[in-house]
C-alpha cells in the first residue's frame, strides 16, 4: 500500500495536466467548504432563524438535483474546460457581490447561483479526469483527487472559522472569491482536448438526456452506484442531522466536542480516499466496496452507544475511512461503466439522485431525532449502511459475472447497445488513424525529436 501511495503522489510530478486539475480542485473545494460555513453564519446572524438556514441548504444542493435531471448532457456536449472556468468565475463573482448584500433572501438567491455553478463544475471535473491519465494511473488519480477534496472539507471550515472570528464574513467572502479565481486560472492552462477523448455524440438535448438515464439504468456498474449510494444517502442524512445534537447534548461535548467530532470525520475521509486505490489493487472492487460500507455501519453504529465525545470521534473517524474508500469506489465504477462521451450526464444523473434522496432523508432524519434522539438516529444509520453493504456485495458479484463469457443466445441490440457499438467503432477508427499518423511522423521526424502523442 505504501508503494501505491508513493506512486500516486508521483503523478503530480510526471503529469502536468493532472497536477493543474488537482490544484484547481483543491482551491475550488476549499472555497466551496469555506463558503458553506460563511454563508450559514451570515444568514443566521441576520435572521436568527432555522428556517432561513434550511432555505440556504436547499439553495445549495437543489440546483445539483435539477441540473442532473435536466441539463446533465451539457457536461458532455460543451467544452468541459470552459464549463469549469465559467463555473469558477461565476462563483467568484457571487462572493465579490455578497459583502454588499444585506437581505437574507438575496443571500439565499446568490447561494443558489453558486450551487448552479458547483453543479456543473464537479461533474465536469470527474468526467474529464480519466482522459488526463493513462489507464494504469486512473484509479490512483481518482484516489488522489478524492483525497484533496476531503482534505479541503477539513481545511475549508477551519479557515472559515478563523476568518469569521477575526474579521467577519467580508474577509471570508474575499478569500473565497480568490480561491475560485485561482482555480479558474489553473483550469484554463489545461488543453481543452485533454479533458475529452471522444467527440460529443448528440441527437438533441432531450434525446441525450434520455440516453443518459438509459445508460445509468442499463449499466451494471452505474446501477450499483445508484442503488448502493442512494441507500447510503438515507443513513448519511441521519448522521448529519443528528451530529450536532449527539455531540452537544447527548455527549455533553459543547462546541469544542462538536469541532472534535467534525475534524475526526474529515481525517477519516482523507485516509480512506488516499489508500482506496491501493486497496482496490490488492483486494478488488467487491471486497473493498462492501468492506468500506460495512466499516461505516460498524463505526457509526458503535458510536451511537459511545460514553464520551472522544470515543465517538474515534469511531466516527473509523467510519469515515470507509466513507472515503467507498466514494473512490463509486468514481471508479462510473469510469468503468460510462463511455467518455456520456460520462458527464451519467455523473449528473447519479449526483442528482443522491442529493434528492439526501434532501428527503434529512427531513425524515429530523423527525427521527426529535422523537427518538440522536443516538437512535446514528444506530438507525448504522443499520442502513449495513443494508447498503449487503447490496454492494450482491451487485458487485453481478458485475464480476457480467465480465464472464456469455452463453445465452444473442438478442437484437437495444438502443443503448447500438450507441455503445457506434462509439466502439469510432474509437477503433481513431486508433487506426492515430497509428497511421504516428508511423508517418516517425518517418519524417528527426531522430533526436521526442514526439508526444495527442
Amino acid at each position: 500500500m505504501l508503494f501505491g501511495a508513493t506512486g500516486r503522489l508521483s503523478l503530480l510530478g510526471r503529469n502536468r495536466d493532472f497536477a493543474l486539475l488537482f490544484w484547481a480542485t483543491a482551491g475550488s473545494a476549499v472555497g466551496t467548504y469555506l463558503a458553506a460555513l460563511a454563508l450559514s453564519v451570515h444568514v443566521y446572524d441576520l435572521t436568527g432563524s432555522g428556517r432561513w438556514l434550511a432555505a440556504l441548504l436547499i439553495a445549495d444542493f437543489l440546483p445539483i438535483v435539477l441540473i442532473g435531471l435536466t441539463l446533465g448532457p451539457l457536461v458532455d456536449r460543451l467544452s468541459r474546460r470552459r464549463l469549469m472556468v465559467v463555473s469558477d468565475l461565476v462563483r467568484a463573482a457571487t462572493f465579490v457581490a455578497l459583502p454588499f448584500v444585506g437581505e437574507p433572501a438575496l443571500i439565499v438567491a446568490l447561494a443558489g447561483v453558486n450551487g448552479v455553478a458547483t453543479g456543473f463544475f464537479r461533474p465536469a471535473v470527474w468526467a474529464g479526469l480519466p482522459n488526463l491519465v493513462s489507464d494504469d494511473d486512473r484509479e490512483q488519480a481518482t484516489s488522489l483527487l478524492s483525497t484533496v477534496e476531503h482534505a479541503a472539507w477539513t481545511v475549508g471550515p477551519a479557515v472559515a472559522g478563523l476568518l469569521l472570528a477575526a474579521n467577519g464574513v467580508d474577509v471570508a467572502y474575499t478569500v473565497n472569491a480568490i480561491t475560485f479565481l485561482l482555480s479558474a486560472l489553473l483550469v484554463a492552462r489545461i488543453p481543452a482536448h485533454a479533458l475529452r477523448s471522444d467527440e460529443p455524440l448528440t441527437k438533441g438535448h432531450w434525446s441525450d438526456l434520455r440516453d443518459g438515464l438509459a445508460l445509468v439504468v442499463g449499466s451494471r456498474h452505474l446501477v450499483t452506484v445508484l442503488v448502493v449510494w442512494c441507500t447510503a444517502a438515507v443513513a448519511t442524512a441521519c448522521v448529519n442531522v443528528a451530529e450536532v445534537v449527539l455531540a452537544k447534548h447527548d455527549l455533553d461535548g459543547g462546541n469544542i466536542g462538536l469541532g472534535l467530532l467534525v475534524s475526526a470525520t474529515g481525517v477519516g475521509l482523507v485516509i480512506g480516499s488516499f489508500f482506496a486505490a491501493s486497496a482496490l489493487g490488492a483486494f478488488g472492487m467487491r471486497r473493498v466496496y462492501t468492506g468500506a460500507l460495512a466499516l461505516m455501519a460498524a463505526g457509526f453504529g458503535l458510536a451511537s452507544a459511545s460514553p464520551t465525545i472522544a470515543v465517538a470521534a474515534v469511531l466516527a473517524a473509523v467510519a469515515t475511512i470507509g466513507n472515503g474508500a467507498a466514494i473512490v469506489c463509486n468514481q471508479v465504477l462510473v469510469q468503468r461503466g460510462a463511455p467518455d462521451a456520456m460520462r458527464g450526464r451519467a455523473l449528473s444523473v447519479l449526483m442528482s439522485s443522491y442529493y434528492g434522496i439526501l434532501g428527503l432523508s434529512m427531513a425524515g432524519g429530523g423527525l427521527l431525532v426529535d422523537r427518538a434522539g440522536a443516538r437512535a438516529a446514528w444506530a438507525f444509520a448504522g443499520c442502513v449502511y449495513l443494508v447498503a453493504a449487503g447490496l454492494a456485495l450482491v451487485l458487485t458479484a453481478r458485475i464480476r459475472d457480467a465480465a464472464a463469457p456469455e452463453t445465452e443466445p444473442v438478442e437484437s441490440p437495444s438502443g443503448l447497445e447500438r450507441i455503445r457499438a457506434l462509439m466502439d467503432e469510432i474509437d477503433e477508427t481513431r486508433a487506426r488513424e492515430k497509428q497511421r499518423v504516428r508511423a508517418d511522423v516517425a518517418v519524417l521526424a528527426p531522430r533526436d525529436t521526442h514526439i508526444e502523442p495527442q
